[in-house]
């Protein structure tokens, strides 16, 4: 078996493993337990003028382990429906948040002081 018959092979299962609808967004809020709300920004050419217009469209998605933050840019997948509003599952936090990693080390930081008080 050749080289191009092997990734012949390959590419179509890639594609099967998932139908799902995928989109890269930045988390606006966590403030419910084991949800967090996607904002993603959506660019499209105007049907009659041809210029790029950006739409911001939110998502309710289901975050098992409460790992978002504010301000990180996660990637959510369509999945069934969780609740009146929640249709998107978090797949992975692609970047991190300045402004989470700082809360972080703060919070570490004061768990170790008040263990020496």
């Amino acid at each position: 078996m050749s080289a191009t018959e092997q990734t012949t092979q390959t590419q179509p299962a890639a594609e099967s493993k998932s139908r799902r609808n995928e989109k890269v967004g930045q988390v606006v809020s966590t403030k419910m337990q084991k949800t967090i709300v996607v904002e993603v920004e959506m660019r499209k050419a105007h049907p009659k003028y041809k210029r790029i217009v950006k739409t911001n469209r939110k998502f309710y998605a289901h975050d098992e382990q409460n790992t978002a933050r504010v301000g990180d840019v996660v990637r959510i997948r369509e999945t069934r429906p969780l609740s009146k509003l929640k249709r998107w599952n978090l797949e992975e936090v692609i970047r991190r948040s300045a402004l989470a990693q700082v809360q972080e080390a703060e919070a570490a930081a004061g768990i170790g002081t008040e263990q020496q008080q």
